[in-house]
């Protein structure tokens, strides 16, 4: 049985999002272990920044099966619909404190709204936000806008009522995605810095691990 408040889509084949997408290496090393879609950060502060153009000539080489996901902190919406228009995004993953009114302004694009999951309070106004595709629930850290390495008390999400098909992030890897998996039973997993050799480089065996592990428990 499902947790009690966590809705379940008809398709429950576990989807895997590889974030902080820095360089083609790893792009191609996620997309060829079979990664459903690729994060790439337009948020200055992050230490797993790209900028728009150089995400634009990763990009181009992938394949179009692949969802490439921009990730945004509190950007002017002119700034990210430019960047998506220029890399071809499939997705806007919104991680800051856009209102709901923002998230509504993107037409022609899918819509992540981000949580930043510190306690049930953390999780009051999503509610809110009628008009998103989906929604991803990450570790709060102070001062870190993701990438923390770090997973969040996933037992919050069982009295919560999520009706979108929803992201779990924060701290996954080979080694507790099964668990991670069973306990929310999420659409989407979505991993980054936990399988870095250094900051911004992906270590090739871990990403291949975590994919195939989330496929096989999530199939």
């Amino acid at each position: 049985m499902p947790p009690k408040g966590v809705s379940i889509s008809r398709d429950k084949r576990i989807k895997v999002k590889i974030c902080g997408i820095t360089n083609l290496s790893d792009a191609l090393c996620a997309q060829t272990c079979g990664a459903d879609a690729l994060g790439f950060v337009f948020y200055p502060k992050s230490p797993r920044y790209i900028s728009p153009r150089q995400a634009q000539k990763i990009i181009q080489q992938l394949k179009k099966s692949i969802k490439k996901i921009g990730v945004f902190v509190n950007s002017k919406a002119l700034y990210v619909k430019k960047a998506a228009k220029l890399c071809g995004l499939d997705i806007l993953q919104f991680h800051g404190e856009e209102t709901p009114e923002f998230c509504r302004d993107f037409s022609g694009y899918k819509v992540i709204k981000s949580f930043r999951v510190k306690n049930k309070a953390s999780l009051r106004s999503i509610g809110l936000y009628k008009g998103v595709d989906y929604f991803l629930f990450d570790a709060f850290k102070k001062g870190l806008r993701g990438g923390t390495g770090e997973q969040f008390k996933w037992g919050l999400l069982k009295d919560v009522c999520v009706k979108k098909p929803f992201f779990i992030s924060g701290g996954l890897g080979a080694g507790n995605v099964k668990e991670a998996i069973k306990c929310v039973q999420p659409d989407w997993v979505d991993a980054s810095s936990s399988l870095e050799i250094s900051v911004g480089k992906k270590n090739a065996r871990e990403v291949k691990e975590f994919i195939e592990r989330a496929k096989k428990y999530g199939g």
